[in-house]
């Protein structure tokens, strides 16, 4: 049968925010791309494509696929001047919900991993992992009511 590639990346984590502040954030194309810190972005809207500049790491273009308010995005991400990554394209999905405990879970997944070509893919799944779990906490400092 042979070995099965990942395919998915996911990451949980629950921020002491409303879930307007949460859905703000993640509703925003590429607001994962950072130094680890949130940052503004400027972002050039064609349609459903974005252009997000980022500071650190340059220009990428997402495809906005769903946003339905305030509880799940998704979006396609189409490449950037940082990450030379060989095509494909990986879609980047966000669910919010309000927890029991007064909290808001953000739970994202990253598909279309298994695509990568044989010597990239461990480097992508390496990389891409280490970097939502970067990304979930700069979002829950970011967010969290002090």
């Amino acid at each position: 049968m042979g070995n099965v590639r990942q395919d998915v990346i996911e990451a949980t984590v629950d921020i002491f925010a409303t879930v307007e502040a949460v859905w703000k954030l993640v509703s925003e194309p590429g607001w994962f791309i950072n130094g680890g810190a949130i940052a503004p972005h400027k972002i050039e809207t064609d349609g459903a494509f974005s252009t997000v500049h980022d500071a650190i790491y340059g220009k990428f273009v997402f495809e906005t696929v769903t946003l339905d308010a305030p509880h799940y995005a998704a979006f396609r991400s189409l490449g950037g001047d940082y990450w030379d990554d060989p095509v494909p394209n990986t879609m980047v999905e966000f669910w919010v919900e309000a927890t029991n405990a007064g909290a808001t879970r953000l739970r994202v997944m990253e598909s279309g991993l298994a695509a990568f070509v044989d010597g990239e893919h461990a480097r992508v799944i390496s990389t891409k992992t280490q970097g939502w779990t970067a990304e979930m906490l700069a979002a829950q400092r970011h967010l969290s009511r002090n």
